[in-house]
């Protein structure tokens, strides 16, 4: 397990565009952060020193023994790394189902809603058309039309016709006001039963809220633990060997070791700097295109796409302050399906583009970084919130991709992570989710409404 993380910048310490600047140098230089929420301290761990090694190689039951306890930390250090892993891949999965509970509840508790002022309208219009028909009998002579008839001596005929306009007249008022009642006593149920859909899904919500702390606890102990075994790794390995085979050569090819692997990071490093460069050079010719067209009127929904290559790029958006997450097209749009992966129908609350292994997942707007960690079928994942109930959530985010840190503030087109096939998938895709009021939205009609096409 690897994860990059850009330390999230001080707030007002400088404009969006420096501190976006500045996040993007950072992932580029390949910095190693590590925020730990609610995470218990760290206990120092304590590892043999090259002066250890050397005292021991005089005696060899002294040497025997340092042998020993070396295996024995590169084997916990192991363990503890694989522990923490599986723990935060358990955890990560309980806030999915958590998650997708509260999904769930706040689309029903949406539905009931809608459901229940629909009949409250119904009842107001039927009881209005009562009042109208009330209205027509009381003009119309209504329990005064006998009376009538003796006095004014109407003939029979008109008699007969009088009563049975106001009969039928007096049906349609009893029908209309027995529907009017009827909507209304449907409404108040609904109403009813919407309340405490309400107050389940704040419980749900709240659930989930509780395991997406926890989840990122684990996520956060898992990177430290890997951390630690990949910084003392090579050295404890380096001293075993030195142990157990003659010092001058163990050393020298310790010392060659090192300078190999710190090459080799610095031929990837410039290799990755020079990939983010080129991918940024493309989301600022796309979105120059884009600016093109809507100047020129001619703008549509494929505006995002990278000059010249017919793919879209991520970054593209419409001045609105929202721009495209990735490249690609949709292969998986919104709504119930076959799961690819499991073969079960399911809701997929989300869209998927066919974006490449590696390449960038920018922040669809400005917000600030909720989640990042593992979320069970969707492998690695990273959720912002927006504000006014708006969040967005990016999936199957390649191992050691992620490039922003929880609580981290970024702007519309910060690098978030690289796209991967984490999870559930069946190769790299970027799975993308918009949230709104704590249910899930088709993230077309979402981005579309902000002039973002797909």
């Amino acid at each position: 397990m690897s994860r990059s993380v850009v330390p999230a910048p001080r707030p007002r310490s400088a404009p969006a565009g420096r501190r976006h600047l500045l996040a993007t140098a950072l992932a580029i230089a390949g910095l190693v952060g590590s925020l730990v929420l609610d995470a218990p301290a760290a206990q120092a761990a304590s590892y043999p020193s090259w002066d250890d090694v050397v005292a021991a190689r005089g005696k060899e039951s002294a040497k025997q023994s340092q042998i020993v306890e070396i295996r024995g930390i590169i084997t916990g250090l192991a363990a503890e790394a694989d522990a923490a892993k599986a723990e935060a891949e358990r955890l990560g999965a309980a806030f999915e189902a958590a998650q997708r509970k509260a999904l769930r509840a706040a689309e029903k508790e949406q539905a009931l809603r809608e459901d229940a002022d629909e009949h409250t309208e119904v009842a107001e219009a039927s009881a209005a058309q009562a009042g109208r028909f009330a209205a027509q009998m009381a003009r119309s002579g209504g329990a005064d039309v006998t009376t009538s008839v003796i006095a004014g001596g109407e003939d029979a005929r008109d008699l007969l016709y009088d009563l049975g306009a106001l009969s039928k007249l007096s049906e349609q008022a009893e029908r209309v006001e027995t529907a009017a009642t009827t909507d209304a006593s449907v409404a108040r149920s609904l109403t009813d039963q919407a309340d405490r859909a309400a107050l389940a899904l704040q419980e749900l919500a709240a659930a989930a809220q509780d395991r997406m702390g926890e989840a990122q606890a684990a996520s956060d102990r898992a990177q430290a633990a890997y951390d630690e075994q990949e910084a003392n790794k090579a050295r404890l390995q380096a001293q075993l060997a030195s142990l157990t085979s003659g010092r001058a050569t163990t050393e020298a090819q310790f010392e060659k070791g090192e300078r190999i692997r710190k090459a080799e990071e610095e031929r990837k490093r410039r290799a990755l700097e020079a990939a983010l460069a080129r991918q940024l050079q493309q989301q600022q010719a796309a979105a120059a295109a884009a600016a093109a067209a809507n100047q020129g009127g001619g703008a549509s929904a494929g505006a995002g796409a990278a000059a010249g290559s017919g793919t879209p790029a991520p970054g593209a958006g419409s001045g609105s302050g929202w721009v495209r997450p990735a490249g690609g097209w949709i292969t998986s749009g919104y709504g119930v399906r076959v799961n690819p992966y499991t073969g079960a129908v399911a809701m997929h609350d989300g869209l998927d583009l066919g974006s490449g292994c590696s390449t960038a997942i920018v922040a669809a707007s400005a917000g600030t970084v909720e989640y990042v960690g593992p979320y069970g079928g969707y492998g690695n994942y990273v959720r912002i919130d927006h504000g006014g109930g708006i969040k967005t959530a990016y999936g199957h985010i390649v191992a050691g991709g992620f490039r922003v840190a929880p609580g981290q503030q970024v702007a519309a087109g910060t690098l978030v992570a690289l796209v991967g096939s984490t999870g559930n998938s069946t190769g790299c895709h970027l799975h993308f989710e918009t949230h709104v009021g704590g249910g899930t939205v088709d993230p077309v009609g979402f981005m579309a409404a902000r002039g973002v096409g797909f």
